[in-house]
């Protein structure tokens, strides 16, 4: 008889263990992407709100985040460039364009080194005289054989290359006179 009763209770506590067992995934959910009767359009995802910005995304400054103004490539920049700019700019050019580019610009980075097609130089005189524009959007996008870096490169950072490819291009279009005067004794002749 305790044979008897001890299976039975035995039994009797799987049972209820197992009846009373609820998962995660018995509970009552839409599946993203997935048809609902219960929208009238057979939705279970719903469609933004009009004007709905996720926090913290609002890009409302076009030159900023488009390298635009009026919707041409823009010869301005969207902030003052500084010191920490150009220092913040030579340096995110050096990890992310001179692999291909150099890091004097001239389109012989090492990549190119080991087969890869070289890119134009950013001294000729059709990316000299191109808008910061045009480099915010060949950067973002991409062009050619280039990828785009929208990713991989903040767009605060976007720009400060771009202030550095202008340094750069202005160093190897320099003369004296360019120097100021009370500046000129500290060029040394080039070894």
């Amino acid at each position: 008889m305790r044979a008897f009763g001890a299976g039975l209770l035995l039994v009797g506590a799987l049972l209820a263990g197992t009846g009373c067992r609820q998962d995660m995934h018995d509970q009552p959910k839409f599946i993203p992407l997935r048809e609902s009767n219960f929208f009238a359009d057979h939705r279970s995802e719903r469609p933004l709100v009009d004007g709905t910005v996720a926090r913290g995304h609002a890009e409302t400054d076009d030159l900023f985040y488009t390298g635009k103004l009026d919707g041409q490539d823009s010869v301005a920049f969207p902030f003052p460039v500084t010191w920490d700019v150009m220092t913040r700019g030579q340096e995110r050019f050096n990890i992310f364009c001179s692999p291909c580019h150099g890091r004097t610009g001239n389109g012989d980075g090492m990549v190119v080194r080991r087969g890869f097609r070289a890119p134009p130089s950013l001294h000729v005189d059709r990316l000299r005289q191109a808008p910061a524009g045009h480099f915010f959007d060949v950067i973002t996008t991409g062009f050619g054989a280039m990828p785009d870096y929208r990713e991989q490169v903040p767009v605060r950072d976007r720009w400060a290359i771009i202030a550095y490819i202008r340094a750069l291009q202005a160093s190897t279009a320099a003369n004296v006179a360019d120097v100021p005067p009370d500046k000129r004794g500290d060029i040394r002749p080039a070894k």
